[in-house]
């Protein structure tokens, strides 16, 4: 059945109904932000996507960090089941009765999402204003400035007229009387045109000009990223965006669907349907698990960051890494290989008390960090520092938390062998990090394998210890290569590996990262 989407009400706050994408491995992650941040209710997980109720403005949910895409919903239902031999016309019939539902039902999820449209454009209008605020601010301190630069003037201009002490008394007194008068005109003169010149040149030029782009990145930023509220409910054009799985797509594809849920549309509600410019785009799921409809709240999935300027890591799991090192106050967070600054900014965003440090050895991606920490305005918070991730130039136990993407050598090239080197590595995190401290690293499979092997070798503890095969799934993800790898790590490091004793497995995490999956490990340091 259709979605309550705005009859539950707690106090004289809205409950609205939403649900956000997730990607692999992240759902989890989401059902806890959702919960703690929004003080959701009624939290749901299915396959790739997170449903959940909350009160909160339309502006925190999009603060989300671990969602992909954020919508309204509008109905979620079972699975819409159909044989392979039904006809296309009773395909079109059970799809129609499925998925359209009521007319008023329609028109109230459309006037809440533009309710929640028009709230987000009145943020938007208020971060404007306070940018065009702080323009003017800075104009009136240039007039403030340029004013004390002429009653300086005129007071030089006074002190250059004064007389010799060799005057008279009676000439001094008149000389002075016709300068004060002078320079009493003088300074209302100067005034009253300093006050013109500042105002022509500065409010009608240099202001317009602010104001002018100010407006025009706003509407740019209109036209790239949110949809305009509706004005009305009626003769709406809209789009349908169909995905289709499981069984169900082998008897109705996503291209079917769509033509009869558009159908259904303009007849049910009058609309229009537009394919390259609509105001309203319907998104719809269907697969053997679940039938999912609503409407995109952004044009931009979340998971794309307005503060970080060139990407590397993806934002959703950065942030995942981030919140499982559970940094607290006055912690200090150290990335050894920080490439360009992802862990650490959407780590910072977060965790307001905490001192981050950056460590790589590629002045490239020390330069794409720079940029990324100042884009952001962390500079105070966050510092760089070009040395290897074998020799880190760091005190032992003088870090709280370990956070670090061993590069996988497919974006980005790496000039380390990082098989090769994996227990060294290692072993410079475990020496920074304090007793206690949390190590939190990502790898790829081949290197997850190396590691879990590594670690094999220097734990004879009890099996709560050891990384629990089922858990990371990864039983069988080695190729030959990197079974020469392993026998070349325990013929050739079995001494580097004694060095590492102390790190516990808390826990390993699957996440897609795209074309391939990578793994989070999580360990604490113990005492020896």
């Amino acid at each position: 059945m259709f979605s309550n989407i705005i009859t539950e009400t707690r106090g004289e706050d809205t409950m609205v109904r939403y649900y956000c994408t997730a990607g692999n491995g992240m759902q989890s992650f989401l059902v806890e932000e959702v919960k703690k941040k929004l003080a959701a209710r009624d939290v749901h997980q299915i396959p790739g996507k997170v449903l959940f109720s909350s009160s909160a403005t339309i502006q925190r949910v999009c603060d989300l960090k671990a969602a992909e895409r954020l919508f309204l919903l509008l109905k979620q239902d079972s699975p819409v089941g159909m044989s392979t031999h039904t006809s296309p016309a009773k395909t079109a019939s059970v799809l129609r009765s499925r998925l359209l539902g009521d007319r008023r039902q329609w028109l109230s999820a459309v006037m809440t999402w533009s309710r929640l449209q028009r709230e987000l454009a009145a943020s938007r209008s208020a971060v404007t204003t306070s940018n065009t605020h702080g323009v003017r601010e800075k104009g009136r301190g240039s007039e403030r400035q340029s004013d004390e630069g002429k009653k300086c003037h005129q007071e030089s201009r006074k002190r250059s007229h004064s007389f010799t002490a060799e005057e008279s008394d009676e000439k001094r007194q008149r000389g002075r009387e016709q300068i004060r008068r002078h320079a009493l005109e003088l300074e209302k003169d100067d005034d009253v045109k300093e006050s013109e010149e500042v105002c022509a040149n500065y409010s009608k030029k240099d202001l317009e000009q602010n104001v002018e782009s100010c407006s025009k990145n706003m509407k740019n930023m209109d036209d790239l990223g949110e949809d305009a509220p509706l004005e009305s409910v009626e003769n709406v054009s809209f789009r349908i965006n169909c995905k289709c799985s499981g069984s169900l797509s082998r008897c109705a594809g996503a291209q079917e669907v769509s033509k009869v849920m558009g159908a259904g549309l303009s007849k049910l509600l009058g609309w229009k349907a537009d394919l390259k410019n609509p105001k309203l785009e319907i998104s719809v799921f269907l697969s053997d698990d679940y039938c999912l409809l609503g409407i995109p709240l952004t044009r931009l999935p979340l998971a794309n960051r307005s503060y970080i300027k060139s990407t590397g890591l993806r934002s959703t799991i950065a942030w995942a890494m981030a919140s499982l090192a559970q940094i607290q106050p006055g912690f200090r967070v150290v990335d050894p290989m920080c490439g360009v600054g992802t862990i650490l900014i959407e780590a910072a965003n977060e965790h307001k008390a905490a001192c981050f440090l950056g460590v790589d050895i590629d002045d490239g991606q020390l330069q794409k960090a720079d940029e990324n920490i100042a884009f952001a305005e962390l500079q105070g918070r966050v510092h760089l520092l070009k040395a290897s991730s074998k020799a880190l130039p760091l005190p032992s136990a003088s870090v709280d938390a370990v956070v670090c993407d061993l590069p996988f050598g497919r974006k980005f090239s790496t000039r380390v062998n990082m098989a090769d080197n994996l227990p060294l590595i290692l072993s410079e995190m475990e020496r920074v990090l304090c007793v206690g401290g949390t190590l939190v690293v990502l790898l790829s499979p081949q290197l997850s394998c190396l590691l879990k092997k590594l670690l094999s070798h220097t734990h004879s503890g009890p099996k709560g210890n050891k990384e629990d095969e089922s858990q990371t799934g990864i039983k069988n993800c080695l190729v030959s290569s990197s079974e020469q790898q392993i026998s070349q790590i325990q013929s050739s490091s079995s001494q580097e590996a004694l060095t590492i004793s102390s790190l516990r497995h808390q826990t390993t995490l699957r996440v897609s990262l795209g074309a391939i999956d990578g793994l989070i490990h999580k360990y604490i340091k113990t005492p020896d």
